[in-house]
């Protein structure tokens, strides 16, 4: 069974996977209108799934760190390793 953060990982991973796909998609199809729209769609949804992710566990990427006070990155645990019992 997958915990909150698992779900939202995967979810985040799915959406990802559909843009990477996209993307291909278009450097061979670049004036499918529909599948711009779908990219388009995609990436919002990712961009709002990315941000609620890292509001509530952290950082997923570098590019996501605030390095204002600290440099968060190295904080918790790692988005792509198991919580330990005490983390959850």
């Amino acid at each position: 069974m997958y915990n909150e953060r698992e779900k939202q990982l995967r979810r985040l991973s799915s959406v990802h996977f559909a843009l990477v796909e996209l993307n291909l998609f278009l450097d061979t199809h670049p004036h499918d209108e529909e599948a711009l729209k779908m990219f388009n769609s995609y990436k919002m949804k990712y961009e709002a799934l990315l941000r609620a992710y890292e509001q509530q566990y952290g950082p997923i990427t570098t590019m996501g760190v605030m390095g204002n006070t600290g440099w968060d990155w190295v904080k918790g645990p790692w988005p792509w390793e198991p919580l330990k019992e005490a983390d959850k």
